[in-house]
């Protein structure tokens, strides 16, 4: 049973990095566990604000049902006891519920709901799904906004209003103006993260709409210059995260902008790159190139020796 209350969660992801570990793969595209356990306790050496389980960056829409509730149990299982563990939600509601009870018995503390599969959905629609889902649960659910699910101001607030478990908000889109509404209407009520990608990009403009955390996929394979990165951030030193865009952050999008996908299959490359691989991506989605995972082997030894 999870030790974190929705409001304590909330609290805790709010507070600091946010792990979003890749999925382990064996090169016949099944669930490596064993390597994916082993990355868990690795990056467990780090101080985070939440650990998200089989997310976007785990290719959450390449695993089957059953498959996300393994990648959830042996995060939960490797994992610190006080590190909370998020597992994904997604596709229609009660797809979506069902994924909700997986994540209970996993032993996950709270859920990442993703956009509904497919179809477009109204305000009311999308209203109505987060809703049935936190009713499903006593778990802290987090809503991304993003694709399809793009929540207006009012419907949050609608949904702080109607679902007490409801702690987060993440951010998938970058609509400056909904952000500051949201924040302005609702204040401390919902833990605000940044979930566009690569969002070290957006961390520090971000930080002053009250997003006080964000999705680190750099945190994979780079722990330490993600650590050092975000406490930049939150202490608002602006020539330091200038610098580590620009001599990192920046090139590493441009080798990311050059294939749909990318922003996964990069994160995978970099764990190669660092002698952590974690097999290949999943379809729908393709590997780098050896050119590619060449160039960013090169930009990763170019980052100071404890950052690398």
């Amino acid at each position: 049973m999870t030790s974190y209350t929705p409001e304590a969660l909330g609290r805790r992801i709010g507070s600091g990095l946010l792990s979003f570990p890749v999925t382990h793969f064996h090169d016949d595209l099944s669930f490596d566990e064993d390597a994916y356990r082993e990355n868990i306790a690795r990056l467990s050496t780090y101080d985070v604000g939440g650990l998200f389980a089989a997310g976007g960056t785990g290719e959450f829409f390449s695993l089957t049902p059953t498959e996300v509730e393994r990648v959830v149990a042996a995060a939960a299982d490797t994992a610190p006891g006080d590190t909370p563990i998020l597992a994904p939600a997604g596709y229609g509601t009660a797809t979506a519920v069902e994924f909700t009870a997986a994540a209970e018995r996993a032993g996950a503390d709270g859920v990442l709901l993703f956009p509904p599969y497919l179809t477009e959905a109204g305000q009311e629609g999308l209203a109505r799904h987060v809703e049935a889902v936190c009713r499903s649960t006593s778990l802290g659910v987090v809503i991304y906004s993003r694709a399809n699910a793009v929540y207006s101001a009012d419907t949050v607030a609608r949904l702080a209003d109607t679902c007490p478990n409801l702690v987060g908000y993440k951010d998938g889109v970058g609509d400056i103006d909904t952000m500051t509404r949201i924040h302005a209407r609702l204040g401390e009520r919902l833990a605000y993260v940044g979930g566009l990608p690569t969002a070290e990009t957006f961390a520090l403009p971000y930080l002053q709409l009250g997003v006080t955390t964000y999705s680190s996929a750099i945190f994979n394979f780079a722990p330490e210059f993600a650590l050092a990165f975000y406490a930049a951030v939150r202490e608002r030193r602006q020539p330091d995260v200038t610098r580590m865009l620009s001599d990192f952050v920046l090139p590493y999008t441009e080798i990311r902008n050059r294939q749909a996908g990318y922003a996964v299959s990069i994160v995978k490359a970099g764990m190669t790159a660092t002698g952590h691989g974690a097999g290949p991506v999943r379809p729908p989605l393709t590997d780098l190139t050896p050119l590619e995972l060449d160039e960013l082997r090169t930009l990763i030894a170019a980052l100071p020796a404890t950052a690398a």
